[in-house]
């Protein structure tokens, strides 16, 4: 199957080929799925481009691992659904096809009791056709009923196919025929146990694709698998037959602009290694499209921070994996906190906050001095401490007034100074809570921040990175 040439079928350049793989629920095989259909496509010489629903930071890291380029996220809740559709619109333009994988199960939305935010909200948002992941280990005729029950649970369900995983081809044939005979869904294939391919996890998620031993023969493998037992020239047709998005302009011009908040010549650090790898790339982008270079830097492995910088980032990750690696590199502990300390602005999120803190304990129960630009320590829990989506609101940004943050929170760490700039508000429930730590040169606390939902998060930072450019 060859690359598809708009010039050849004189496609609407809105009308991206594209597709959601979802499943009923969490760990039915959805990101291993995925991979193994990129890198299958991708082996076909296909332009693929990946999309994760949802705020995970894992998954993308697979789909970055196959096809070698970032892949982004599309969540309603921190995004909204104009931010969504032109996250897809601009990063799948003049993709041969684009696959969004779901989060959770295909409904599971906010605070567990919605299908807001959900899978089944971003292939309705994008008007995106799904294929149904369904693990049929220890089931036959019931996965008939299970797809027939998300058919029907809402009208505009969009679900456009299955895939049976964990099922022998004998058995395969027969579940196909009974579900393409009882149901007006097509099956579009199987995938069969492939134990050497599971993808292991960790309390956060997955581990991280450099965690995964011979990571490149698994996805050569999985590809290998997609293409003898997957209809992915049907899958491609799917992808293929879809409606234009539209443009949402003031989204558009406010994004892809910035015009009016141009901050040019700021040079900002952020930190981007083994323990520091939660990054969404639609963050970066926004600020380089603020004016900013953005120059990375390893708290592990380098010895200092890079020089003439006007910011800082520490986004989260696993800094207590490496807490002893971190707490030995003393020059660039010291590097971290005099630079805070002489107001070079700095946002750090949950292990970047955990990390600018006195000290930290790691996963083997030690305590490991940290940076100390920031008051307390985190100390690990035997549970999830805060999980999902909250609202941030009564606090400022670097100085500034941005109005109500979206946000969330997954970490099983706590801390003894959690912050009071902000109150954090659960989405449909009654639970709030203080945190972040807020100052004209620092935001600092547990809660991401994606900056599509709101602009003026990284506008107010990089504007004080041009102040302090200036007064220095």
């Amino acid at each position: 199957m060859q690359p598809i040439n708009d010039k050849d079928n004189n496609r609407n350049s809105n009308a991206i080929p594209r597709l959601l793989l979802t499943a009923a629920s969490s760990g039915s095989g959805k990101t291993m799925i995925t991979c193994g259909i990129l890198k299958a496509l991708k082996n076909r010489g296909l332009n693929c481009a990946a999309f994760k629903c949802g705020p995970d930071y894992i998954d993308p890291m697979f789909h970055r691992k196959v096809l070698g380029i970032d892949s982004y996220n599309l969540d309603i809740f921190m995004c909204k659904r104009t931010g969504v559709r032109q996250s897809l619109l601009s990063h799948g333009k003049n993709r041969d096809i684009c696959v969004l994988e779901g989060v959770m199960g295909y409904y599971d939305g906010i605070a567990g009791i919605s299908k807001e935010a959900s899978a089944w909200d971003v292939a309705d948002t994008t008007d995106t056709p799904a294929i149904l992941i369904l693990d049929c280990k220890g089931v036959s005729v019931s996965a008939v009923a299970v797809v027939k029950g998300f058919l029907e649970y809402e009208t505009e369900h969009h679900i456009k196919g299955v895939i049976l995983n964990r099922i022998s081809p004998m058995m395969y044939a027969r579940m196909k025929q009974m579900i393409e005979e009882q149901l007006k869904v097509r099956v579009y294939g199987y995938v069969p146990v492939v134990s050497e391919c599971v993808l292991e996890s960790r309390y956060l998620g997955l581990q991280i694709p450099e965690e995964v031993e011979k990571i490149d023969e698994k996805l050569e493998h999985l590809a290998r698998v997609m293409e003898d037992t997957v209809d992915l020239d049907g899958i491609l047709e799917l992808a293929r037959n879809v409606s234009a998005m539209q443009e949402d302009t003031q989204v558009k011009e406010h994004l892809l602009n910035l015009s009016d908040t141009l901050q040019k010549g700021i040079r900002i650090a952020v930190a981007h290694d083994e323990a520091f790898c939660f990054i969404y790339p639609d963050n970066l982008e926004i600020l380089k499209k603020l004016g900013a270079e953005i120059v990375t830097f390893s708290p592990i492995h380098d010895r200092r921070l890079p020089e003439n910088i006007q910011g800082m980032v520490l986004y989260g990750g696993y800094p207590e994996l490496y807490a002893k690696e971190l707490s030995e590199n003393d020059s660039m502990r010291e590097s971290i906190c005099h630079a805070v300390m002489l107001g070079v602005p700095c946002i750090a999120e949950c292990g970047g906050f955990m990390y600018l803190q006195e000290r930290l304990e790691g996963s083997d129960g030690k305590i490991y001095d940290m940076a100390g630009a920031l008051f307390g320590k985190s100390y690990k829990t035997e549970k999830l401490r805060r999980f999902g989506y909250i609202i941030l609101s009564k606090g400022t940004v670097f100085g500034h007034n941005v109005g109500n943050i979206t946000a969330h929170e997954f970490h099983y760490y706590e801390s003894e100074e959690c912050g009071h700039a902000f109150t954090a508000k659960k989405p449909m429930s009654t639970r709030e809570w203080e945190c972040m730590i807020s100052t004209d040169t620092i935001l600092a606390g547990y809660p991401h921040i994606h900056y599509m939902g709101n602009p003026q998060v990284a506008e107010a930072f990089a504007g004080a990175c041009r102040r302090y450019k200036e007064k220095d």
